[in-house]
């Protein structure tokens, strides 16, 4: 079984009921466990684009899907949830991103893991280290990532997990 990290936001709509809806997804999904979710952070966007501010959480999952076909369900939840994809860094109603898959280095056309942007983004970093608790190594590295950061964009803590106890984990 492979061991994957998401960080998922939404700053369209209802924000809150958008990551919960892609958290169900995931869910639902035989070929997926989730093994921990974190809180919700709500976060200044980034990009340049003038826009509301985000909710981000981070999201760790088992699954038997490879990383090209994991990166295809995730689009398939973005799609589910009517994400539109016409400003780059724009508004959306919900963002899956693969951020860590097995700890492995991917690059395809398609995608690339760890994501590129990880170590500039603590609304990325902050949900993940949260959730990383049993995965020592794994958490000094994002500890160090967290500490060398350039971004230096507001973020605070709105929920806490208890907002996704209702979903149905495996």
């Amino acid at each position: 079984m492979n061991k994957a990290y998401l960080s998922i936001g939404s700053n369209i709509g209802d924000r809150l009921a958008n990551l919960q809806k892609a958290v169900q997804l995931l869910a639902d999904s035989s070929q997926i466990e989730l093994l921990a979710v974190s809180s919700v952070y709500e976060t200044e966007p980034v990009g340049g684009v003038k826009q509301d501010s985000f909710y981000n959480i981070a999201v760790k999952i088992r699954t038997d899907l490879t990383a090209p076909k994991l990166l295809d369900f995730l689009h398939w939840i973005e799609q589910s949830l009517h994400r539109k994809r016409l400003i780059h860094w724009g508004p959306r109603t919900i963002d899956l991103d693969i951020i860590d898959f097995n700890h492995q280095q991917i690059k395809t056309p398609t995608l690339i893991i760890p994501h590129s942007e990880m170590a500039n983004r603590r609304f990325v970093l902050v949900p993940m280290l949260e959730i990383s608790t049993l995965d020592e190594p794994y958490r000094q590295r994002l500890t160090a990532l967290l500490k060398a950061t350039s971004d230096h964009n507001w973020l605070k803590k709105i929920y806490g997990q208890e907002v996704f106890l209702w979903t149905s984990k495996k």
